[in-house]
């Protein structure tokens, strides 16, 4: 840690710039502010796919990063000489896609001539919750559910340690809801649309099993790829007797198995570490099953639930401007300019580190 960073105000502005997935997000945090928030998505051009193209992903990064930009200083009514850093998504994502904002932000730092914050995706989405609800309790614990990530944190220092608990050893909880939408004809991407249909079914229809919950199975680690085999071959068993397959009974049930499994490991999480604070985070987190029964079980075990609004669990560079402000405010020695993207970087690294 250095000393504090300077900055103009009497709060730290930081820029912050997202591109791990199919969402080019930037956003401007002032403070624990939210001043601007601006995305543009590709998935109508991935939709048609059924699923993220790496590519196409890039190039609509390409396409949409000057404007999205300008779109963000607007919506704050500010210029680039109101910025004090700039923090950009470093990993995990799309290693192309990442590429394209790490360059853009790159470029900024260095014509703005501020300091950079080449910060992890996962710590983000972390970290966006201090716009929603001031302060994180430290220690927190945290549920990220999204289309690559079905994980559980401990979170003692939002800048500096993030111990992983759990995560999923194969599909991620948004992946296989992408993957039962499709099975069900319900379109891309799959989240909302299971979502949607769920409330017109009845989650109690069909047992559809819940991975990794036996006695010898590791307690706080996530399984959804055997949960998404067990409902392609109950559709199967249906249409091959020629009978109609109940889409609503099928999303709601696969549903509740991912909500059930991912709020019950997550609450003895919080039991046994004896942390009473929990956020849930992740593009999954708009969910609003997981939302309601989150919310029960921590009431039922005396846990404090912390859940950014909908919109800022999908990705955005407000969750990525948010981190990067706390590492401003915390006096963290900024990355440096030749800062490399990566795709697979572990979330107990929180910031891109200098070079030697």
């Amino acid at each position: 840690m250095s000393n504090l960073m300077r900055f103009k105000g009497d709060e730290p502005v930081v820029l912050g710039i997202e591109t791990s997935c199919d969402e080019t997000g930037v956003g401007i945090v002032r403070g624990e502010t939210m001043v601007a928030n601006a995305v543009a998505s590709s998935v109508e051009e991935h939709a048609r796919y059924g699923g993220v193209v790496p590519e196409v992903a890039s190039r609509a990064h390409l396409e949409a990063m000057v404007p999205t930009v300008t779109q963000a200083l607007h919506d704050a009514g500010m210029s680039f000489s109101d910025i004090d850093a700039i923090s950009v998504t470093a990993g995990p994502g799309l290693a192309g896609a990442l590429l394209v904002g790490s360059a853009a932000a790159k470029a900024y730092a260095l014509a703005l001539g501020v300091p950079l914050y080449g910060v992890n995706h996962l710590a983000s989405h972390v970290a966006v919750d201090i716009v929603e609800h001031g302060a994180l309790p430290e220690p927190t614990l945290a549920l990220l559910v999204s289309g690559g990530h079905s994980s559980i944190l401990q979170v003692n220092d939002i800048t500096a340690d993030i111990a992983a608990l759990g995560a999923t050893i194969d599909d991620a909880a948004g992946e296989a809801f992408d993957k039962v939408a499709r099975l069900l004809g319900l379109g891309f991407p799959g989240g909302p649309q299971i979502d949607r249909i769920s409330h017109e079914g009845d989650p109690a229809a069909i047992k559809f099993p819940r991975g990794l919950t036996g006695p010898r199975d590791a307690v706080f680690d996530f399984s959804f790829s055997g949960l998404k085999t067990a409902v392609a071959r109950w559709v199967e068993a249906r249409q091959r007797a020629g009978e109609p397959v109940p889409v609503a009974d099928v999303a709601a049930s696969f549903q509740e198995a991912v909500v059930d499994v991912l709020t019950a490991k997550t609450i003895k999480a919080c039991k046994e570490s004896g942390v009473d604070n929990l956020q849930i985070g992740g593009g999954v987190a708009a969910n609003t099953r997981l939302r309601a029964m989150a919310q029960r079980r921590c009431d039922d075990a005396g846990v404090t639930l912390r859940m950014p609004r909908a919109g800022l669990c999908t990705d955005n560079g407000a969750m990525v401007a948010a981190l990067g402000v706390e590492m401003v405010k915390r006096g963290v020695e900024p990355s440096s300019l030749d800062l490399s993207a990566n795709s697979a970087m572990r979330v107990e690294q929180i910031l891109a580190p200098r070079a030697s």
